[in-house]
Parts: C-alpha cells; structure tokens; sequence
C-alpha cells in the first residue's frame, strides 16, 4: 500500500505544482472547480443521497454557486466566506466530540450533511483562488500551503508508525495517532518556516506564520477525521477508487479543504 501511494503521489503532485504555478488565476479557478466538485459529487454518496439524478442536480446547482462566487469574487462575500469556512471547522469540532451525531439515515441528516458538504467544499474554493490571485507571489503561497498540508500528513504517517501508541479518536478512525499529529505539527511548521523565509517573511511576521502553519495543521486534522465520520456513518472504507492506494477525491482534499479557508484567513491577519 505504502509503495502504490508514493507512485500515485509522484504522478499527482509534479502535475498539482505545475498547474499551481503556471496556470493563470482563471485558469487556476476552473481546474479546482472541477476537482471539488468532483470531490462533491463523492461528498453526496457519503451523505446518503443514492438518487443518482438528485446528485446531478446538486452538482449543476455547485456550478452555478462557483460562477456566482467567481463573479462577486471581488465583493465582501470573499471575507464572508472565510470566516464562514473557518467558523464551520471550529463547530466541526464539537460533531467530532458528538461522533454519533446525524449518524441515522433519516432525511434531516441527510439534509445536515449536504449543507456540510457546502461549507466545507465552497469555502476552500474561495481561499484558494484568492490566495493564488494575489500579486506578487500567490502561486509560491498557493503551493506553501498546499505543501504544509502534503508534509504533515507523511509527517504524520510516519511518527505514527515509528511513536504511536496512544489513540487520537479510536471510534472515529483508530488509525491516527497522538504521535501522528506531533509529527504532523512539527513538519508543518517547518515547512511554513522555510517557505516563509523563501518568500521573504521575517521577525514577527515570520513567528506569526509559524503559529498560523501550528493551527493550520490541526485544522486539518479535523478535516481528515471529519471525512472519516462520513465514511463511518456511511460504511465504507474509501470515498471512492480514482487514485490507486490513495482512495477518491475527498480523501486527498479532506485536510485541504479544511485548512485552506483558516490559513488564508490567517495570512490576511498577518498581513502577508
């Protein structure tokens, strides 16, 4: 499994930074858009909607949301739907603690979880392409935040399997780790810490970007175990079978689309 993973992320990650750093900002916004909704289209089954038809309809309603967003891009929605992203990760918190909950496949859980799906899909888009618009250098910050969510995952991957022991949420996904997520942490805000300086951050600023990468990491280790909810809720072991030894859409953006909206919040703050 280790070695199919790393073959799928050799393929994956060259193409991710390419069209990270050469597309333009349009271009840029139309890639992701695919790929989450996608990443939506797999959101909908772990929801419980089977209608296949339903599921079509909701995915021409997210495109229609995406234009939308796209056009008022430079209005106040955009700060809008940053802190709506990151106020719904802090209340993700709170499902975590109550894992049980919406867990019945009744039609008001059902209706729960797709409104889930919203904000955590549509957020994230909205960060990332505002991230990578900003001159001189958002394609490098676009590519910095994207690579502290990549190397603390295999951060954590790996302190887990070296260090683990003591379980992170057992009933939720009793692989990860306490260990995992100090690995995580630590390689995160180094990552940010090197890039940070590569991108000419320095003194508070730069201490101000460590802090951001510490709190990044651990919201991303909520949108993982979040994803991991759903997919208990739903039985199933992977949100689909795109990406040999890696699973589908959602299980390779679940961190991302919870760290994007808090670290360009965060960036904002800092002034960077």
């Amino acid at each position: 499994m280790l070695l199919q993973r790393t073959l799928t992320a050799l393929v994956l990650a060259p193409l991710a930074i390419l069209i990270i750093l050469l597309s333009s900002n349009a271009v840029f916004a139309l890639i992701v858009a695919i790929a989450f909704l996608g990443a939506l289209w797999e959101w909908t089954q772990l929801s419980g909607l089977r209608n296949q038809i339903l599921r079509a309809g909701l995915l021409l309603l997210a495109v229609v949301v995406f234009g939308a967003m796209w056009w008022y891009r430079a209005t106040p929605l955009t700060p809008l739907l940053l802190a709506l992203g990151v106020a719904w990760w802090l209340l993700a918190c709170l499902w975590l603690r109550h894992f049980a909950f919406a867990a019945a496949p009744t039609r008001e859980n059902l209706a729960l979880k797709l409104l889930a799906g919203a904000l955590v899909i549509f957020p994230a888009w909205v960060a990332i392409t505002r991230l990578h618009a900003n001159l001189p250098h958002g394609h490098w910050w676009t590519l910095l935040a994207l690579v502290i969510v990549w190397v603390s995952d295999i951060g954590a991957y790996f302190s887990g399997r070296a260090f683990g022991k003591r379980k992170l949420a057992p009933q939720i996904s009793p692989g990860k780790t306490w260990a995992g997520v100090y690995g995580a942490m630590a390689a995160g805000v180094l990552v940010a810490v090197i890039g940070g300086w590569l991108l000419d951050v320095r003194n508070s600023q730069l201490l101000g970007l460590a802090l951001l990468a510490f709190v990044t990491v651990a919201v991303s280790i909520v949108g993982d175990l979040i994803e991991s909810l759903m997919k208990r809720h739903s039985q199933v072991k992977d949100s689909g079978t795109l990406f040999p030894g890696h699973g589908g859409l959602m299980d390779r953006l679940d961190s991302v689309f919870a760290a994007l909206p808090v670290f360009v919040a965060g960036l904002l703050l800092l002034g960077l």
